[in-house]
């Protein structure tokens, strides 16, 4: 029998690691000569660059860069392995936006996206590219901006000018100066990388589903401040398509992040696409799964809205198509749950066994899990003998 390993993280508890190592234990007590792959897995968020490279066997890297308010700091990115998936054919970065430029770094009375920048995301570019990766994949959830990667693309070079020929100050607020872009100074290697964005949101840059209007308040802006990000996106967008030749104002994505899925796209050149499906292919899950028995998944919370984008019905998609059946453990099983039967999940397991904390039930949450998939797996056995 092979079994395919592919949870996500339990958010706050086990990484996607760890929780693969507990799923692992409680198989091995049932079939101990099973073989097993197992493939960390995320949805482009928080966890990916650990995930990918758990997954690929590749490593972290740390660099000092920027924060949101532009405290130095250090933060984290992942090169990938050479277990790397079909899809990866150069030696690939995968970075988290939020570890330089998101919003758990700002204390909450010094949220002002009027203020706060993307430049600590760029240098995190720089610093991957500087390690000779030819290929990025960039999570973008979690900002603590509103400044459309101008932030990002002044780490990387380029010189956004005011009607004097000076630097716009950083923070969304300084778009309000933008004159001209000048890339004439862009970093040269951003020439020879290809670019993936994992983003899950369709929202324009600017309008009533945009970046300010739909993001700004949950990043510390004030109904005026919306108005005013948004006519300042807004005059951003229309020089990047005079100087850059670019149109981001209506693509469907350019609003993640508070527009920083525009000035990627702007800048350099990037694709947006699922985070899940990014990850699937970065850690090569498809190729894992066509000799494979059964799939194994799972995460924190099962509910409705795990089959929109999250890890497990990813992972179930890619298992239907070898017409695998697929099983997903929880810490917490929604009422309404019962909906990822419908897309590809099989069983629905709770890690839980008796009424508990939340303290306990995240402190013992390894020795839950493993306790949970060999219950399962007992019953497998059991009806493989039928």
């Amino acid at each position: 029998m092979k079994i395919v390993i592919a949870p996500d993280s339990f958010k706050g508890n086990l990484t996607a690691k760890e929780a693969s190592d507990a799923i692992e234990i409680g198989i091995r007590r049932v079939f101990s000569d099973a073989v097993i792959a197992k493939v960390p897995m995320a949805d482009g968020g928080e966890g990916t660059v650990q995930a990918l490279v758990d997954a690929t066997k590749g490593k972290i890297v740390s660099a000092e860069v920027c924060d949101p308010l532009g405290n130095r700091i250090i933060a984290d990115f992942g090169i990938l392995g050479e277990s790397s998936g079909d899809a990866i054919t150069q030696k690939a970065a995968v970075i988290e936006m939020a570890t330089a430029s998101g919003l758990p770094l700002v204390p909450r009375n010094k949220r002002n996206p009027m203020l706060t920048t993307t430049y600590g995301t760029g240098e995190l570019i720089k610093n991957a590219l500087d390690n000779g990766c030819k290929m990025l994949i960039v999570g973008i959830g979690g900002s603590a901006t509103v400044d459309g990667g101008a932030g990002m693309a002044q780490a990387l070079g380029a010189r956004l000018l005011d009607k004097d020929g000076k630097d716009i100050p950083r923070g969304g607020g300084g778009l309000e100066h933008l004159d001209k872009i000048d890339v004439s100074t862009l970093y040269s290697r951003l020439s020879e990388v290809t670019t993936t964005v994992a983003c899950d949101v369709d929202n324009p840059l600017v309008g009533p589903r945009g970046a300010p209007a739909v993001f700004g308040p949950q990043k510390g802006a004030t109904p005026e401040m919306v108005k005013l990000l948004d006519k300042y996106l807004d005059k951003f967008a229309d020089i990047i398509k005079r100087d850059l030749g670019v149109d981001v104002k209506e693509t469907p994505g350019a609003g993640a992040a508070g527009g920083l899925g525009a000035g990627l796209m702007a800048f350099l050149g990037a694709k947006l696409k699922s985070g899940i499906d990014i990850v699937i292919e970065a850690s090569g899950l498809n190729q894992d799964v066509k000799d494979a028995h059964i799939v194994v998944t799972g995460e924190g919370k099962i509910d409705r809205q795990t089959i929109y984008g999250k890890t497990p019905i990813g992972v179930a998609k890619t298992a239907k198509k070898h017409g695998l059946p697929v099983i997903a453990f929880a810490g917490n099983i929604g009422d309404d749950s019962h909906i990822v039967y419908d897309n590809g999940i099989d069983a629905l397991m709770s890690i839980i066994s008796y009424p508990m904390t939340l303290e306990i039930a995240m402190e013992r949450s390894h020795e839950f899990l493993a306790n949970a998939v060999e219950r399962a797996f007992r019953l497998i056995n059991i009806g493989s003998r039928l």
